[in-house]
């Protein structure tokens, strides 16, 4: 059940995804920036890493994975160890450089002022995310360019979110920060709920439409009707003499 390749490339990309991603906004990447930080490496790593592990990077995502059945949770526990040690890892390793990283927090205007909102929003976001790849890389019709239309819908969504929440749409990307950096997450449990149960919210929701949408395109098929079989000519009989 443990695959120690599966789990190195999930320590790795998440690892990458925060240091690359959190690092941006430390380092004043500006809304932009940061948006292609993140999803550059998603995009990146998911060609990397895709046929080793699926490049999941994401607790969110490895959950969704596991209510679709497309991973067992067994597999998924040593996915979301590898996700939360590689985000602490490379959080930890931006603290000890630079000190201070609060710049690289997933915190918006709405995540004290309106949580509730704030958690709406993860997960919608989660939901258009956990959509892409349900759609591109597990229905297997993004083709090569799955990679990249994931990586473009993470993009996006920090575009949009980026100034309301953070827009996380990753517990670990939220969680390793936190650990060092991240204002009100040791005196509130709102962020907490936001950034942990938005994106499962999301991921959930996405998983749900995915099989509505794949029930419908088989259900025609499969209430086609047959062609009637044709008649096999009667055999002839051939006369005694």
């Amino acid at each position: 059940m443990f695959n120690s390749k599966v789990f190195l490339a999930e320590f790795i990309g998440t690892f990458a995804l925060v240091f690359i991603g959190a690092g941006a906004g430390i380092a004043g990447a500006g809304l932009v920036g940061v948006a292609l930080a993140h999803g550059l490496t998603v995009a990146v790593f998911a060609y990397a890493y895709g046929h080793i592990s699926g490049t999941h990077i994401n607790p969110a995502v490895t959950f969704a994975m596991a209510v679709n059945g497309t991973l067992k949770w067994g597999e998924a526990i040593f996915y979301w160890i590898a996700q939360f040690a590689g985000a602490i890892a490379a959080a930890f390793l931006l603290k000890t450089a630079v000190g201070d990283i609060s710049g690289g927090a997933t915190v918006g205007s709405l995540t004290t002022s309106q949580p509730v909102m704030a958690m709406v929003i993860e997960a919608l976001l989660t939901f258009f995310l956990v959509n892409t790849i349900l759609h591109t890389a597990v229905a297997g019709k993004g083709g090569a360019f799955a990679g990249w239309a994931i990586g473009t819908t993470l993009v996006v969504s920090i575009l949009v979110g980026g100034p309301l929440t953070g827009a996380s749409l990753n517990p670990a990307r939220t969680f390793g920060p936190a650990i060092f950096a991240a204002p009100n997450f040791g005196t509130s449990v709102f962020p907490w709920v936001i950034y942990f149960f938005g994106p499962l919210i999301g991921a959930t929701l996405a998983v749900i439409v995915y099989n509505f949408f794949t029930d419908e395109v088989k259900t025609p098929a499969a209430k086609a009707e047959k062609p009637a079989a044709a008649k096999k000519p009667a055999a002839r009989k051939t006369a005694k003499k």
